[in-house]
């Protein structure tokens, strides 16, 4: 990869000076901004400095800003040069600041949070919505058709609204959105995600379940058939509501099995890998709740095509995922673990041998909030927006 050496660079909040910074060329795919240093972005359109308030290009919009995903919506956007909040809404929590619900984010300058039924979309360009499944279908058929969306919700992720119904137990109210929504597994849709106003953003299991198939079903080295997930997530994964089933007393020191043979997001997976397949495909899939608060992994248990080796699976993935971002194939014989993608929007991922002839397991971690959640939807919104998909996302993963 080549690199360049500068004196003097201007940063998106201040100015790096006197000190020679080595910068490398950005991978990605947009001409707005080239260059990064030490996992930041640095903008070649214009200098933003550090005296004044930034002034941002696009004006964002999250609904539902008092949840986990909105609040990391937050934190990711702190450092997003061309992305800035300009609504709000979180309708139990409305008239208060986002510093109130949250004080690790007290040093933001954000606008007071309001009801849904209060927002003023006139000055939004794009919207986070991060509202619960059921509510968010009718809110976001009355938004401006001028706004780029992207829903963190289960409601649009579903192509098939029977289908919706059966597992949500409710019916879809909005078909016609339905259709128009283009599902956002970045890496395997990347190209529908370009073009797409409304992006239903994959939930936090199938993510980390789908990178690693989809690519080998792809290519036909697995068998659609006894596909066995065995899946585990950080608390952090069932909300901010209070439940008994969540208390410490409840959680800690154990694993606790859910969802067991109707987990919602089990449809859902299904419905990648049976679109990369060309045939419909059934999983077996069961989720933990593990006494943590972020972290998801997903060990999978897979059969061979005949004639294919472990070698095969791990040559597949390592040539679809070379050149990707935030999708690593760790060296062989190296476990992921979700520690060491704790707070940053990558999936590490790995392939090994199983005992049992002509079998494989596959490894698969992710940060449930981020590329579970809100760092997939702002790389998405990215995408959609033609900025790097990169940008703000260059958070190093938190260790220990």
């Amino acid at each position: 990869m080549s690199t360049a050496t500068f004196s003097s660079i201007c940063f998106d909040q201040g100015f790096l000076s006197k000190d020679k910074v080595k910068i490398s060329k950005l991978k990605h795919r947009n001409e707005r901004a080239k260059l990064y240093v030490g996992g930041a972005s640095v903008l070649s359109t214009k200098c933003m400095q550090s005296s004044g308030k930034n002034k941002k290009e696009v004006r964002i919009g999250l609904l539902g800003a008092s949840g986990y995903t909105g609040a990391e919506i937050v934190r990711l956007l702190a450092n997003h040069p061309y992305f800035g909040i300009t609504l709000m809404t979180a309708d139990r929590k409305a008239g208060q600041t986002m510093g109130s619900v949250f004080p690790h984010l007290i040093t933001q300058d954000l606008p007071t949070m309001v009801s849904v039924k209060d927002a003023d979309f006139s000055n939004v360009d794009a919207v986070f919505c991060c509202l619960p499944h059921g509510t968010t279908q009718e809110i976001i058929k009355g938004l401006p058709r001028q706004l780029k969306i992207v829903d963190l919700s289960a409601d649009f992720r579903l192509r098939d609204i029977a289908e919706y119904e059966e597992w949500y137990g409710q019916p879809h109210s909005a078909p016609d959105l339905q259709k128009e929504a283009v599902y956002g597994l970045t890496e395997i849709l990347r190209e529908e995600v370009k073009g797409a106003r409304l992006v239903a953003n994959p939930g936090c299991y199938p993510t980390s379940i789908q990178l690693p198939l989809v690519p080998l079903i792809k290519a036909k080295l697995i068998e659609h058939r006894n596909i066995i997930i065995d899946a585990k997530s950080g608390v952090s994964g069932a909300g901010r509501g209070a439940k008994e089933a969540n208390l410490y007393s409840e959680i800690a020191e154990g694993i606790y099995s859910y969802g067991v043979t109707r987990h919602r997001h089990a449809p859902e997976i299904e419905q990648g890998l049976s679109d990369a397949a060309h045939s419909k495909i059934t999983v077996s899939f069961t989720p933990h709740l593990m006494p943590m608060t972020r972290g998801m992994q997903s060990t999978i248990y897979v059969e061979m095509s005949q004639g294919v080796t472990i070698e095969d699976l791990y040559q597949q993935l390592r040539k679809y995922y070379e050149d990707e971002e935030f999708v690593k194939l760790l060296d062989k014989g190296v476990v992921p673990h979700t520690h060491n993608v704790r707070g940053s929007n990558y999936c590490f991922m790995n392939i090994f041998p199983d005992r049992i002839p002509g079998r494989a397991i596959i490894i698969s971690v992710i940060d449930n909030l981020v590329k579970g959640a809100s760092g997939q939807a702002l790389q998405n919104l990215n995408i959609m927006l033609d900025y790097p998909e990169n940008t703000g996302l260059l958070y190093r993963p938190l260790f220990p």
